[in-house]
């Protein structure tokens, strides 16, 4: 490592006296809220200058990481096509260019290509630009899409005629960017954004060459738990409202035929029922844990009859197989089920003369169902790939069973051969005796005597499961001889529901314990050393991070923390910030005072306490909605101020990105190489 003198920032403190619950909380930082404040721009660009001085020894090779990453990236690349409505619709990339290009053909893959965005051409002058939202009409002659150049995921609904290649002089700001037409070609629903908490809460219906302002409000979600959203189904004869918390969900619907009708209630809400709806023929089936199915189960309810009174099973509930998800198809029904961790698809024929699953023989593969439009096809897509083995599409014939594989993910390194690394998946023991599934990777030839640096990565929360996939980009990390691992931990769904229930809430250290007794677990049995061990995270992971680091601080060399959410406590009494309140149902309501006392016990700001912390490499973007800047800068401030140790303690703010970091895929690898030089660098890889 450099051995320097620079001096690192120095954050004032203003003391803020925080009552809750008649406790006072002192918070020095607290100053740091205010975005406007160019105190708060000087020490965000001090840390970012203090970061470019103490890395500076990795500048050439960062650059040499992002030119290996980029360069086993297909540069001119193309999705595969699928076919709605008469054409055939594809993304693809050009050499060298950043963003990508939506084009389709019509009828057959020989046709003229038309474009109908350029995304480099319409990003140029921007340090940040998002396209969302690609929503052709039913007559397909008009287009709209949503627009987002500030990373604050508000975006800007416009409209292109494709056949004048015009962008319509309408603007609709700050909404989702999504947006649904009517079947009358000119009737647009779309969803507008709270200005300031940017909850998803109104429905609005727009009518072409009407003026936007006199849009027609048709749904306001008032509960500010819930967020609203609009769509059609799949069959295209319904358009749906549905609006949803963490524990129940609502939807509303309208024949797609007759936009200026009245949305009809389906079922209303009940706390903790949730449900999600898809049309078929006669019938709507509903995805639902009604009747205590914890772990979900497909009912179906006739047109007619929407209530939930009306609704009869049709796949029942397991204990041990998680229902993820359906897709329709005229003949078939197919389910995507999790069992044991691993996804699985189930095939069914509707007149009940077939029913099997997709053969998988691997133990930490990923799978999944991949854009299926077309509602009268024998052909399902899907994707499948796995820690060693690269993406590939398949276009699957349930009538034949016959495969074709559309395309396999390039990977332009010659030296690459996935059967020189290996993947495992392996199970440690928790505090209290629950077992937790770990995946591994890593080249042939690593030997288990301490000495492997391991990278650890999780999430746990939101039911959010990361499953084992492949990652070009990983590989400048396995080829220098980490291995990399991802922890499974509660608060996912890895191992169905109840592995998320025990997770959240008041269940929620389940979570911390559970990522460190993993750790713990990969020391003892010699995969790693405290020497060598890292841990990494993002959001509610960076969350993560901040309590392993103020847990568990000696058992990791060097710990990455992107985007954390880190102020629990303050952020979830301040219902004025994007999401807080739509969080109660995750991590609980601080204003009861279970609920605090419970929340401040782990919140990483405040609980960082004077005590040797290991490295640390922490990052954020200035635009961010959805972990605000100030969480990271003010627990960056206060770590500085109380851990003794020597170690580096590095904080990087993206003064033009969000919470999603740089929108150019090129631009989003420098991150990346910013994140493995730092761990590289700690293990003395640099320039290996």
């Amino acid at each position: 490592m450099l051995k320097t003198k620079i001096i690192p920032p120095r954050a004032k403190k203003i003391t803020q006296e925080l009552n809750t619950h008649n406790e006072i909380r002192i918070d020095d930082y607290f100053w740091m809220k205010d975005r406007q404040d160019p105190e708060v721009i000087k020490y965000l660009e001090e840390e970012n200058g203090y970061n470019e001085q103490m890395t500076a020894h990795t500048k050439q090779f960062q650059q040499e990481l992002f030119d290996e990453m980029k360069s086993r990236i297909k540069e001119d690349d193309a999705s595969v096509p699928y076919k709605h409505n008469g054409y055939w619709y594809y993304v693809r990339f050009e050499t060298g260019k950043d963003y990508p290009i939506y084009a389709r053909k019509k009828e057959t893959l020989e046709a003229p290509e038309e474009i109908l965005f350029n995304v480099n051409i319409m990003a140029e002058g921007h340090s940040y630009y998002k396209l969302t939202g690609v929503n052709v009409s039913p007559d397909n002659k008009l287009v709209a899409f949503g627009v987002d150049n500030v990373s604050r995921r508000k975006y800007t609904i416009q409209i292109k005629n494709l056949e004048t290649g015009a962008i319509l002089p309408l603007k609709i700001e700050t909404t989702t960017g999504s947006s649904t037409w009517a079947n009358d070609n000119k009737t647009l629903f779309y969803t507008r954004k709270d200005e300031e908490t940017l909850r998803s809460n109104q429905i609005f219906q727009h009518v072409l060459g009407d003026d936007p302002s006199k849009d027609m409000l048709v749904y306001q979600e008032d509960d500010e738990t819930y967020n609203a959203y609009v769509y059609k189904t799949k069959s295209d004869k319904y358009v749906i409202i549905g609006s949803s918390s963490t524990l129940s969900d609502e939807y509303r619907i309208l024949n797609a035929d007759e936009p200026r009708g009245e949305f009809q209630l389906f079922q209303q809400r009940c706390r903790g029922l949730e449900y999600s709806i898809s049309h078929f023929e006669d019938h709507f089936y509903i995805l639902t844990n009604k009747d205590d199915a914890v772990n979900f189960k497909l009912m179906k309810t006739s047109i007619n009859k929407l209530a939930k009174e009306n609704w009869k099973d049709v796949l029942p509930h397991r204990e041990d197989v998680l229902l993820e998800d359906i897709e329709i198809f005229k003949e078939y029904l197919v389910v995507s089920e999790r069992s044991k961790g691993l996804n699985h698809i189930r095939i069914m024929r509707w007149d009940e003369t077939e029913d099997y699953y997709l053969p998988f023989d691997n133990e930490t593969y990923t799978t999944g169902t991949g854009t299926n439009p077309d509602f009268d096809t024998h052909i399902l897509r899907y994707g499948y790939n796995s820690l060693t083995t690269p993406t590939s599409i398949i276009d699957f014939n349930m009538k034949t069973k016959e495969s074709e594989v559309k395309k396999e993910q390039s990977v332009l390194d010659k030296t690459f051969r996935k059967e020189n690394y290996i993947s495992e998946r392996i199970w440690a023991t928790a505090k209290d005796g629950t077992q937790i599934p770990i995946s591994l990777v890593y080249k042939k030839g690593i030997q288990r005597d301490g000495s492997n640096p391991v990278l650890q990565y999780a999430y746990g929360s939101y039911g959010h499961t990361v499953d084992p996939s492949f990652s070009t980009t990983r590989l400048s990390l396995l080829n220098r001889g980490f291995i990399f691992a991802i922890a499974h931990i509660r608060g996912g769904e890895y191992l169905g529901r109840n592995w998320y229930e025990d997770g959240k809430m008041l269940q929620k250290k389940n979570t911390f314990t559970d990522f460190i007794d993993c750790t713990q677990y990969l020391i003892d049995q010699k995969w790693s050393s405290p020497q060598h061990m890292y841990a990494m995270g993002g959001s509610a992971g960076g969350l993560l991070m901040g309590v392993i680091l103020n847990e568990a601080p000696h058992l990791y060399n060097g710990v990455i923390a992107a985007v954390p959410f880190v102020d629990v406590v303050s952020t979830m009494l301040d219902d004025s910030i994007p999401l807080t309140t739509g969080e109660y149902d995750e991590w609980g309501n601080p204003n009861e005072k279970e609920y605090y006392d419970y929340m401040k016990s782990y919140s990483p700001y405040d609980n960082v306490k004077a005590q040797d912390y290991p490295n640390i490499l922490i990052t954020t973007g200035f635009h961010d909605s959805q972990v605000q800047y100030w969480e990271p800068a003010k627990w960056t401030a206060k770590l500085r101020e109380l851990k003794t140790d020597k170690n580096i303690l590095l904080f990087h703010t993206n003064m033009d990105a969000g919470h999603g970091g740089a929108s150019g895929r090129f631009e989003a690898l420098k991150e990346v190489a910013e994140d493995y030089a730092f761990l590289l660098d700690l293990e003395g890889k640099i320039y290996n």
